[in-house]
Parts: C-alpha cells; sequence; structure tokens
C-alpha cells in the first residue's frame, strides 16, 4: 500500500488486496479477453464506462476474469447467460457493500474524532476479513439451501410451481414525508427485520425488497397463507411500521437469477395494490387450495378490472374463526 496515496485510493487498495496497475485495454490483454466483451462485462456488473488510459484494474481483476473464462471453457458460465448472470451478482453485491460500507463508517466513527488516516485504514484492514468470512459462510449456506430445493424440484427448466407474495406498506410515500432521516431509518430497518424473520420462521424466501414492498415465495399454499397473516400481526404491534396491504397467487413461475417473472407474479402484484389496507387478498389458486382448511375462511369478492386482466377474481383470506 502506497504510504503517500490518498486515503480514498489507500481504502480501495485495502478493500481490494492489491494496487492499481492497469488500463482496460493493458487488462483485456493480460486475461485474453476481447476489449469489447470486457467493456460489456464491465457495464453488466453495474460500473461507469472508464477512459481506456485510465488505470483503475490490478492483478485481481486480471485473476477474477481467467476465472470467469476458465467457467466458460468448462460450459459452467455459458458465453450468451455470462452478462446475465453478471447483472444478477452485481445487483445483490452492491446493496450489500453499501450496508457493509455503513457498518465500517459508523465503526470508524465511533473512535472519535481524532482518529487518523491511517488508524482508519487499519480500522478497515481489521474488519474486512471478518465480513468476507460472514459473507462466505451464508453464502454457502444459501448455496447449500438452494441446492436442496433443486433436487426435490418438479418444474421443467427453470420453472417452478410457486406462491408468490407481496406485502407493501400503505401510504410509504405520505409515511414518508412526515419523518424525520432517522425516523425512516428505523422505519425500514424495522420493516426488513420483521419481514426477514416471519418469512424464515413460515419457511418461505425473500426474493428481494425493494423500498416498501418485500417479495416472497414459499413451496406451498398453507405457508403462503400463514406468513401473509403472521406479517400483519407483526406489523400490527410495530408502531413505527404502517399497516400492510398483501397479494397471494400460486401456479408456474419462472425462476430465474435469483429473481421471479410470470403471469402469477403480476397476478400477485396486482392483488396487492388492489388490497385494502390490513387486508390478503388471494387468487383463484390459492382460496381452492385453502378451501377446506378449517384454519382459514376465503370469501370471494367481485372482480377487479385491471390492466391486462379484464375479470381478476380476489379472494380475501382470514382465519377462520
Amino acid at each position: 500500500m502506497a504510504g503517500d496515496a490518498p486515503l480514498d485510493e489507500a481504502l480501495e487498495e485495502v478493500v481490494l488486496g492489491a494496487p492499481r496497475r492497469y488500463t482496460r485495454l493493458e487488462l483485456a490483454d493480460k486475461a485474453g479477453l476481447d476489449p469489447d466483451e470486457g467493456k460489456r462485462l464491465w457495464r453488466s456488473l453495474g460500473f461507469p464506462e472508464v477512459d481506456d488510459d485510465d488505470v483503475i484494474f490490478n492483478d485481481r481483476d486480471i485473476a477474477a476474469v481467467r476465472i470467469m473464462s476458465s467457467l466458460t471453457d468448462a460450459g459452467v458460465l455459458e458465453p450468451e447467460v455470462r452478462e446475465a448472470v453478471a447483472r444478477a451478482v452485481a445487483q445483490s453485491m452492491s446493496r450489500l457493500a453499501e450496508w457493509q460500507i455503513g457498518i465500517l463508517k459508523r465503526l470508524i466513527e465511533a473512535q472519535g474524532e481524532d482518529l487518523t488516516p491511517t488508524q482508519a485504514l487499519q480500522v478497515a484492514g481489521s474488519v474486512l476479513p471478518a465480513l468476507e468470512e460472514l459473507q462466505t459462510y451464508v453464502w454457502r449456506r444459501h448455496l447449500a439451501a438452494s441446492i436442496g430445493r433443486m433436487l426435490v424440484a418438479t418444474g421443467d427448466d427453470d420453472t417452478e410451481n410457486l406462491v408468490v407474495g407481496f406485502a407493501d406498506m400503505v401510504g410509504f410515500t405520505r409515511t414518508t414525508r412526515r419523518r424525520s432521516t432517522a425516523e425512516l431509518s428505523e422505519m425500514i430497518e424495522r420493516f426488513g427485520s420483521c419481514t426477514t424473520e416471519v418469512i424464515a420462521d413460515g419457511h418461505g424466501r425473500i426474493i428481494k425488497t425493494v423500498g416498501d414492498e418485500v417479495l416472497f415465495v414459499t413451496d406451498q399454499v398453507v405457508d403462503g397463507a400463514a406468513i401473509a397473516l403472521a406479517l400483519q400481526d407483526r406489523v400490527r404491534v410495530e408502531p413505527s411500521l404502517p399497516e400492510l396491504r398483501i397479494g397471494l397467487a400460486a401456479g408456474p413461475v419462472l425462476v430465474r437469477y435469483g429473481d421471479v417473472y410470470g403471469e402469477v407474479v403480476n397476478i400477485a402484484a396486482r392483488l396487492t395494490s388492489h388490497a385494502h389496507p390490513d387486508s390478503v387478498l388471494v387468487d383463484r389458486e390459492v382460496a381452492d387450495a385453502l378451501q377446506d382448511d378449517p384454519r382459514y375462511a376465503v370469501r370471494p369478492l367481485r372482480p377487479l378490472a385491471v390492466r391486462g386482466y379484464r375479470h381478476l377474481h380476489p379472494w380475501l383470506l382470514d382465519r377462520a374463526s
């Protein structure tokens, strides 16, 4: 690490584990990568374009490109999906990095105002290996769980029969206008914490959280119904959180790069947007599966006229009295 380097470059070197040495074209040449292909991959990772003479790459970048090329040569990572995989990984890692930097910033600030740049680098250098090890552990655990689901999957190709649920905070935009930044931060943190606990306890999986909304899936209809009602119960006792509206739909879903697609996802989203505060709307498939379950009550409502679905039939889900 260069002792006279600016603090941002010194921190970058600590994080990346190597100093800047190569331009984009030099990286492509040393890694045996076509420059245009390298440019597309860089963009897919979510980074802005760099000039040909900018020295920003290092030996670890070369090693990463060579690993990616070896996976392609071995048939593990097909060339036509390589950029899509890069985008999927980058989106998850970008959010994770922002969160980890927030932790690191608070840790450095807690050391006091007299902390020197050198001491800040030492703090970063001591914390990052632990974060990396924890990140690898969590990744392996999720990988093992995904392998288990893959072995019992019944769908063709990337299609699985799933229950898709959306949970949306009511009046989120209006609420943000009335709250300070600190209060908004607490609300978002509580929403993430509550939904993660309830969905995990209910044998569901979070696909993504976007601001005021969480998208989750389950393998069984009864699990999806239990999660939806449990989310309502949990939010009712959280003073910092507004009410939820929730939509559930079931059927074949395309699972691709950690996200879900298809008509079932669209129907769940439409049901959510038309649900009243503190209510759960479900589609016909979910309602039919719960009709004979004594724990739940489903009541048909009038059809909805929504874009793409002229007669979408919703059912109101509740616990049996």
